[in-house]
């Protein structure tokens, strides 16, 4: 009965085991002017923020999936601004940026990659 229940408790964890993710150190965003029609990149180490304009750009965490999956990166963003306060708190995904973007009526955020220092 004890090989039992180890057998399962062992495949019952392995998906879990074989989701992990890998932290990176910096996060490269992609921000577009609306207004103006440019696009500018920003690289942000992880517990830092950027200022871009009137963004303040908060990179908590970045992560890679596994690299035996389909490749994609994950940042904890916090973003703001001086007259709106807090305007996107959230995961964004790289593969998806669509799923949780930033709503601004001036700025398109979007994250490009997560890497390590070089």
């Amino acid at each position: 009965m004890k090989k039992l229940v180890a057998f399962f408790m062992f495949f019952c964890a392995l998906p879990v085991v074989a989701n992990a993710y890998i932290d990176r150190e910096i996060a490269a965003v992609r921000v577009m002017n609306k207004a103006a029609g440019k696009v500018y990149n920003i690289n942000i180490p992880v517990g830092n923020s950027a200022q871009f304009e009137k963004l303040n750009i908060t990179v908590r965490a970045c992560k890679q999936s596994d690299p035996f999956d389909a490749e994609d990166y994950f940042a904890f963003l916090e973003i703001s601004t001086a007259t709106d306060g807090m305007v996107f708190s959230n995961w964004m995904s790289r593969n998806e940026p669509g799923v949780r973007p930033l709503q601004n009526a001036d700025y398109d955020v979007w994250l490009v990659d997560c890497k390590n220092k070089e």
